[in-house]
């Protein structure tokens, strides 16, 4: 941590339409956990911008996409247009040259209107081309990034397995190498974008060896792997029927005798467990924002039909309880996004930011899944019927608290960074 204060900065998208321009606050970033957030002009105009194609085109079409279980590929499609899939990489890669937060600005204003085209954008940047962007050679980024930066493209990240997630050495998949090439064999499960019609990559962990420690316990060496899906013995299963995020593309996958080229190692031997956690640290900042986005998108809900909803003559925001609810959604909405904030400056800085993003994960999803609650009894009836934008985020919510690591997972991670040292 630079010991001197800095001067970054970003703004703050306005916590609902009726309340006009954003507040902005400015506080000092010269010593850990406090930064600047207000947002510059262009941090804003993207924010600005995102949320308007989301009230115009993703909140129109939700529910009907919802319900048809689709991925609307012309949705996906304008916001590759956009350049929404290359905001954080470079222009000599087909990317926009924009940073971190404004990935998470982006993935907020979307979660807000649609979770499933939040999370689209989310894992397809965090998860599928980031990787190649930190640890890929030059080679596999010309390759790959452009088609995924544009959104011609969507690729995956394939670490969960049935016993094998946060917990990394339960890894069963395996990847020798013969003549040249990798042959993988082994499953993963819940991967997201992994079986959509434009999808062509997934990066794997796999077991390329083990050794064994003085204490004569066996460990295992994880390699990161690129597979494209036209691989032969690449298979993607049928998509599972879930609670939420009906339109976000999920599979488990299937590998048998997969023979990739030994140059499609991404990044160095053995070194797929540092790979994956840099990749899941990153990612839990933008989930985080997609969390925000819910918790917000339910505050607004609740906030317009608590205006509008006649009872005994007068409208029910005036009963001091649904007043006292809304405020609760309102403090949960702030300080998700502030979390969410730090934990995005920090990486945008190169400053330590593990604690911050597992902070800033648990919180949103919290938030979400309080606010989803709050705003389905605020609307009674109305809030149970599959229609209404907050029954979808009552169903969608939940998933927030166990992707890209469980709260638990998240209390295990901030424990350790407190110098705890928990099982």
């Amino acid at each position: 941590m630079n010991p001197t204060a800095t001067t970054s900065t970003v703004e703050a998208p306005p916590t609902t339409r009726e309340g006009g321009a954003a507040r902005r606050r400015t506080v000092d970033h010269s010593t850990r956990g406090l930064t600047t957030y207000q947002l510059s002009d262009e941090h804003q105009k993207l924010s600005d911008q995102v949320r308007d194609f989301a009230d115009s085109v993703v909140a129109p079409a939700a529910y009907e996409y919802d319900t048809k279980r689709e991925l609307p590929y012309d949705i996906i499609a304008a916001m590759g247009e956009m350049g929404l899939f290359g905001l954080p990489f470079p222009k000599e890669y087909g990317g926009q040259g924009k940073d971190y937060l404004s990935l998470c600005l982006a993935v907020e204003q979307l979660g807000r209107a649609d979770q499933s085209i939040g999370v689209t954008l989310e894992a397809g940047v965090g998860l599928g081309a980031m990787p190649i962007w930190r640890s890929g050679t030059e080679e596999q980024k010309r390759e790959w990034l452009p088609m995924l930066a544009q959104g011609k493209a969507l690729a995956g990240f394939g670490l969960t397995e049935a016993d094998a997630g946060s917990d990394a050495a339960g890894t069963k998949t395996t990847a020798n190498l013969e003549n040249g090439q990798w042959v993988i064999n082994g499953t993963k499960q819940f991967i997201t974008n992994s079986g959509t019609e434009i999808t062509k990559l997934v990066t794997i962990t796999a077991v390329t060896g083990e050794s064994t420690r003085p204490d004569g316990s066996v460990k295992k060496e994880l390699t990161a792997i690129l597979v494209p899906t036209d691989t032969p013995g690449f298979t993607v299963e049928p998509s599972y029927d879930k609670v939420g995020w009906h339109t976000s593309d999920t599979h488990p996958l299937t590998l048998t005798d997969v023979r990739v080229p030994e140059a499609n190692l991404l990044g160095e031997r053995g070194r797929g467990f540092a790979n994956f956690i840099q990749t899941l640290d990153e990612g839990r900042v933008a989930f985080s924002a997609l969390c925000t986005g819910a918790a917000q998108g339910c505050l607004e809900e609740a906030l317009r039909y608590s205006k509008t909803r006649n009872v005994f003559g007068r409208n029910i925001g005036s009963n001091q309880h649904i007043a006292f609810t809304i405020a609760r959604m309102q403090a949960r909405v702030h300080a998700a996004r502030l979390a969410y904030y730090d934990a995005a400056l920090k990486l945008v800085a190169g400053q330590p930011f593990k604690m911050e993003a597992s902070l800033a994960k648990m919180i949103g999803s919290e938030a979400a899944m309080d606010n989803a609650r709050d705003a389905t009894q605020i609307f009674g009836g109305y809030g149970f019927m599959n229609e209404n934008p907050v029954a979808r985020h009552y169903r969608d919510s939940k998933i927030l608290e166990i992707g890209e690591g469980t709260t638990e997972v998240q209390l295990m991670v901030i424990s350790r960074e407190l110098g705890l040292d928990t099982l």
